[in-house]
């Protein structure tokens, strides 16, 4: 594990350090005990608070190492807790939900980190731990674990799903080289490309592949190799360093690379070098050889699977035929058989329209008509006779009891009729009339009912009991 201070003088050693109890302070029967020396002998709690003191004098400290044991985030607290190491020291560290959550990278074993906090001891089990203020990753951890983080991300978002990756004709008859122009990988595709089947037409989008610019001169090439609209496009490079490969791990050219409308196969670096690059594109080879080799079948692989599919052709096609041969017989034999059938059926009925009597006499069919017919004739001449009588008597039954139920159905009303007669004319006025009583208008029609209405030589109307008669009125007298 390696060290380095931040600020102040080198760690404090812990000094081996023997209190004597002040005269006034009382304690336990233990606690109270003289050593052998005349000495008071401390309670774990002055110990720890003897030492927590004097680790507490320590300054920030700045170390690196690796994490090991990492338990954490805590469920319910949400702390971290483990150790770091290098090859000969441990020690156990703490950190806190809050400086967790600030961290930008996973945290994990095996992760080279660099520290800042101070050292801490818990009251509780006396234990001496590291309490992290802040963290990032050591070294070529750091781009390592960026290139994780970034390669992660992509795969959330699908980049890397197979079932988005294109599939690579078998055999290319064009195909675009990104690389560089003035390096040995150039070459190496062109010898291998010669060798393997020289009828592939190379082509070929120079650019830088490593260093500052890099990736956006990759980007454009890749433009020009898909404009030129060949069946794939080899990205390549030789081997190097993590860091001469970090071209490759550019996220702007790895969206470039999936979002490439011609399928993209890599060879970068060697065997064991991968790259996000290598991820995202539809196919990832070893090397730069491997790359070229996958695209350009040796002509005695062309020649061998030509053969194979001629003998796979062939004996499809006798298959074919010979199912076609079987199908067809099978079809004559239902057609033969469907077509006795048929004619048997025809015959069948054409025999049976020559048995009817109609085929040998076609006159029967008039004269079974004509006794149909007279035989109609005669039952509707006796019918209707008999017809008719049946209906009188209905007709007069059914009158008879029509009268009987009418008699029946008005006799109520009848008698209510002559009550409500009686009555009206018991109050008729015309009943009054005929008692010798008189109804007398004025000349105006208005009825009289008082003498005062009338004066000396009016004229008016009288209605008797019978009849009616005009009268001049010659006295007057008020007095009833």
């Amino acid at each position: 594990m390696a060290w380095a201070w931040e600020v102040g003088p080198e760690p404090v050693a812990m000094p081996g350090v023997t209190q004597s109890r002040s005269a006034g302070t009382s304690g336990s029967a233990t606690g109270s005990a003289s050593s052998d020396r005349g000495e008071s002998a401390l309670t774990v709690s002055e110990a720890v608070t003897l030492v927590k003191g004097q680790v507490k004098k320590l300054p920030t400290l700045v170390v690196t190492g690796e994490v090991t044991g990492f338990r954490g985030p805590n469920a319910r607290s949400g702390h971290c807790y483990f150790q770091v190491k290098d090859d000969s020291a441990a020690m156990d560290v703490t950190m806190w939900k809050y400086v967790y959550q600030r961290l930008d990278f996973e945290l994990r074993d095996g992760l080279q980190v660099q520290m800042t906090g101070t050292f801490e001891i818990y009251d509780r089990r006396g234990s001496l731990s590291f309490n992290v203020k802040s963290m990032t990753v050591a070294g070529e951890g750091l781009l390592r674990q960026q290139v994780a983080e970034l390669a992660r991300r992509l795969e959330r978002e699908g980049l890397m799903d197979p079932m988005r990756k294109r599939s690579i004709p078998r055999f290319c008859e064009r195909v675009c080289v990104v690389t560089s122009l003035s390096g040995a990988v150039i070459d190496d595709v062109r010898r291998t490309l010669a060798r393997r089947n020289p009828l592939v037409l190379l082509q070929e989008a120079g650019c830088m592949v490593q260093g500052p610019g890099a990736p956006e001169q990759i980007i454009r090439a890749l433009q020009v190799a898909a404009a030129a609209q060949p069946d794939a496009i080899l990205l390549v490079r030789g081997g190097g360093s993590f860091e001469d490969l970090m071209t490759f791990n550019d996220e702007s050219l790895a969206r470039a690379v999936a979002a490439c409308p011609v399928p993209v196969i890599t060879g970068i670096g060697h065997e064991p070098d991968t790259c996000i690059c290598d991820m995202v594109a539809d196919r990832r080879c070893s090397t730069p050889t491997a790359a070229a080799e996958s695209v350009a079948p040796a002509f005695d692989e062309v020649e061998k699977v030509i053969i194979e599919r001629r003998l796979r052709l062939a004996r499809a096609m006798r298959t074919t035929l010979e199912t076609q041969d079987q199908w067809l017989a099978a079809c004559g034999q239902s057609a033969q058989r469907s077509l006795v059938y048929t004619v048997s059926q025809q015959a069948q009925h054409i025999e049976a329209l020559a048995a009817h009597q109609c085929m040998r006499d076609p006159m029967t069919i008039v004269r079974d008509r004509q006794e149909s017919l007279e035989l109609t004739a005669e039952r509707l001449h006796d019918a209707i006779p008999r017809t008719l009588t049946q209906r009188r008597g209905r007709l007069d039954e059914d009158g008879l009891r029509l009268r009987t139920v009418a008699s029946r159905m008005l006799r109520p009303y009848e008698q209510h009729t002559a009550r409500a007669a009686g009555t009206l004319e018991a109050l008729s006025p015309l009943k009054v009339l005929s008692r010798g009583y008189a109804l007398v208008r004025d000349a105006d029609g208005h009825v009289v009912s008082s003498a005062a209405d009338l004066a000396v030589g009016d004229e008016v109307d009288m209605l008797l009991g019978t009849g009616s008669a005009r009268a001049q009125v010659t006295q007057v007298s008020k007095e009833s």
